[in-house]
């Protein structure tokens, strides 16, 4: 057997789901409720599947077929959800249902039990950490608290790799990992499609990136920096293995293709930002740029919540790199002067925590404000320039005249607000 034929049967063998329903069990994940366990005998598994109408002309024993399958043929489509939810079983002190529902089919998962806590609430922690919620806190903390060159830096790392890995999933169409017999913890991205782990690409690339603009512009041991990367970047492959939404193959090529993104890319990231800050025309190439992208994106398949999720990092990328733009050209927040590098960590002293915590209260109350108000004018204004009927809200923004819009405005003035009005509003009332 040649090389590229061992190559083709390792990643068959680590695409297949039931190695994701064995690392579940391992974790204390155990069969749905309402379902037999993996192993349970054959005369269980006919009587659940004469109760069953979903399971009804399913052999007893055969399992889905291993490897790696065009979604034509076994998975399904995009915006369609991957695997069957089970109904729930009985109630038990060891349930756990998924984390939050899936906004494109209403499903909402399966209760499953869990016999290791710990771990649940850990790759809980792991998996929020590629989620809206980490990246709305993690880099206006940056920018607000921290060094704004960092945080515009990481903004674009982070845009380019989620960006062409939401582009690589439709392109490569493949489905989420089959249910039964993976246990779906979570299930808001089930009806997107699996490879790469888009996941497992933020969670490689944003450590990887911080380690490498901030060691030798700050003061601290690189031992930390070594330790922190391979502990953030498992725990987020590892827990997206855990929810079940993802093999061990999509993981792993998540990771490496982000390496082989910070390798091309990484080097012309110096250059991008200074030309957002100092191009006399950037803001106009900026957002034509980024619309064009989203655009481009909305073409490669059917409507899902990739579909959002992309519109809303190009926006957020966009509305960041304008802010900083303007902040830069009002002198609002200024780089360091290269001799005073490498900078040291200030004393944390009551002051210095104090202005930090307020400044994040202030500026996500006023971040989480422009959101909203802009969430409630681009949906109706898009349905009326469009002709859409809006009385169904979830169904109008499968519409890619409502959901390229609404999501790249709204995420756009929240990226101007990190960098540009918030900073300004600290200016002003003397906390910057």
């Amino acid at each position: 057997m040649s090389l590229g034929q061992r190559l083709a049967l390792l990643a068959v063998r680590l695409q297949e789901p039931q190695r994701v329903a064995s690392f579940q069990r391992l974790c204390g994940v155990e069969a749905p409720l309402g379902k037999p366990a993996e192993g349970e005998d054959a005369e269980s598994e006919v009587r659940e599947a004469a109760g069953n109408p979903r399971r009804r002309g399913q052999q007893p024993g055969v399992e889905r077929s291993p490897g790696p399958a065009k979604p034509d043929c076994c998975g399904a489509p995009n915006g369609v959800r991957n695997g069957l939810a089970s109904e729930p079983g009985p109630t038990g002190p060891r349930r756990a249902g998924s984390l939050r529902r899936n906004s494109l089919t209403g499903e909402e998962g399966e209760p499953v039990r869990v016999s290791n806590w710990p771990l649940y609430y850990l790759f809980c922690f792991g998996t929020e950490l590629g989620n809206e919620l980490f990246y709305i806190f993690f880099f206006p903390f940056w920018i607000w608290n921290l060094d704004p060159f960092v945080g515009r830096r990481l903004v674009i790392i982070w845009v380019l790799v989620m960006y062409l890995g939401q582009c690589t999933k439709d392109i490569i169409r493949w489905p989420r990992p089959a249910s039964p017999p993976v246990a779906k913890l979570e299930i808001f991205y089930n009806s997107e499609y699996s490879m790469p782990s888009t996941h497992a690409m933020s969670g490689t690339a944003i450590p990887i990136a911080m380690v490498l603009l901030t060691y030798g512009r700050w003061q601290y041991p690189l031992i930390y920096g070594l330790i922190l990367i391979p502990c953030w970047s498992s725990l987020v492959c590892l827990s997206r293995v855990y929810m079940g939404m993802h093999s061990i193959l999509d993981v792993i090529a998540g990771f490496l293709y982000t390496i082989l993104i910070l390798l091309i890319f990484y080097p012309l990231v110096d250059l991008i930002d200074n030309f957002n800050q100092t191009y006399k025309y950037a803001p106009f190439i900026i957002i034509g740029l980024h619309l064009a992208l989203g655009i481009f994106s909305f073409t490669l398949d059917t409507w899902s919540t990739s579909r959002g999720d992309t519109a809303e990092i190009l926006g957020s990328g966009a509305g960041i790199a304008c802010g900083s733009h303007a902040t830069y050209n009002l002198g609002l927040l200024l780089d360091p002067s290269p001799h005073t590098l490498p900078l040291a960590s200030p004393p944390l002293t009551v002051t210095l925590f104090g202005k930090a915590i307020l400044r994040v209260a202030i500026g996500m109350l006023f971040v989480l404000i422009v959101r909203d108000i802009m969430k409630k004018i681009t949906i109706p204004l898009a349905c009326k320039l469009f002709s859409i009927p809006c009385d169904d809200m979830r169904q109008a923004r499968q519409h890619m005249e409502v959901e390229l819009p609404y999501r790249y405005i709204t995420y756009g003035m929240v990226g101007f607000s990190i960098t540009f009005l918030v900073p300004y509003v600290f200016s002003f009332i003397g906390i910057s």
